[in-house]
């Protein structure tokens, strides 16, 4: 295989010093600032076939807390005391037991009028939760084209769009790990290659970092040394934010390499959408 000139002509002796590393245990990052390898794809092809060190590997320690919280909860344990015993976030904890029904609550007080009260609160509760689970099961699967469809108005509402005479790039940023998944699938289905994907964490530099580096990429199946380097916002002490604590991770940013031409379909596609849904209003399109 030929290699580039310049700056990865010897490419044999980069490889040699790469695959040393690597079997040293070093990281992909780790290998990348040491020998200032900052092309991916170089990289890469230098560390071919050396497998990646034990502890950079995507931890399965979720699962054990996960069943965990599910004989608990059916138990009667409330969300409260699942997380302080098992000390993981809520929302995972809502994640791990939906299905189960929810733990009757005893009252502290015999009273007929706060037992009617605590009952209508119980019910009220049961009812939101069964509109959910009824519009859960509304959706189904989903047909190629009905993916289709939702991934070009996910990215038009949340990716980035060009500036007149601007460089057109895919590039879709967000925190929720589900649009991100979703935002995934959708370049799955459009045949867009995994090896023209970057991943990139955005975070305040107050944060846990490597936390959420490794949190994002559990999420998207890769390793944390595939990472590109991280974003950090800088802290304003006096800015009262509420993203902060344990279930704070940052946004995720997905780019894709050689997307101008993907970003002059999305466009199009999703004026194609206005116009079927508003045939008879199309001088606002712009």
């Amino acid at each position: 295989m030929a290699h580039a000139e310049g700056k990865y002509a010897d490419f044999e002796g980069l490889r040699e010093r790469a695959v040393a590393l690597r079997r040293a245990g070093h990281s992909l990052r780790q290998i990348r600032d040491e020998l200032k390898i900052y092309n991916n794809d170089i990289l890469n092809r230098l560390v071919k076939g050396e497998p990646p060190p034990e502890w950079t590997k995507r931890p399965r320690a979720k699962d054990d807390l996960r069943d965990r919280a599910r004989v608990l909860r059916k138990q009667g344990w409330t969300y409260d005391r699942i997380q302080a015993e098992l000390g993981c976030s809520k929302s995972s904890i809502s994640l791990w037991v939906r299905d189960l029904p929810s733990p009757e609550r005893q009252p502290s007080d015999t009273s007929a009028a706060r037992l009617g009260v605590q009952r209508a609160v119980e019910n009220r509760r049961a009812a939101r939760e069964e509109m959910r689970n009824r519009a859960y099961a509304e959706v189904g699967s989903l047909a190629p084209r009905e993916l289709f469809l939702i991934g070009v108005g996910l990215y038009w509402s949340e990716g980035a769009k060009a500036k007149p005479g601007a460089h057109r790039r895919v590039i879709f940023v967000n925190s929720d790990p589900n649009m991100i998944r979703v935002f995934l699938s959708w370049l799955d289905l459009l045949g867009v290659e995994p090896e023209r994907r970057r991943f990139s964490v955005n975070i305040h530099e107050s944060a846990d970092i490597p936390a959420a580096e490794s949190y994002w990429a559990e999420q998207v199946g890769i390793q944390v040394g595939d990472l590109l380097k991280t974003s950090l916002k800088k802290h304003n002490p006096r800015t009262n934010r509420t993203n902060t604590g344990e279930g704070y991770h940052g946004c995720l940013r997905v780019a894709v390499l050689k997307s101008a031409d993907l970003h002059r379909r999305i466009e199009g596609w999703w004026y194609g959408i206005v116009e079927a849904a508003c045939p008879e209003d199309l001088s606002n399109r712009t």
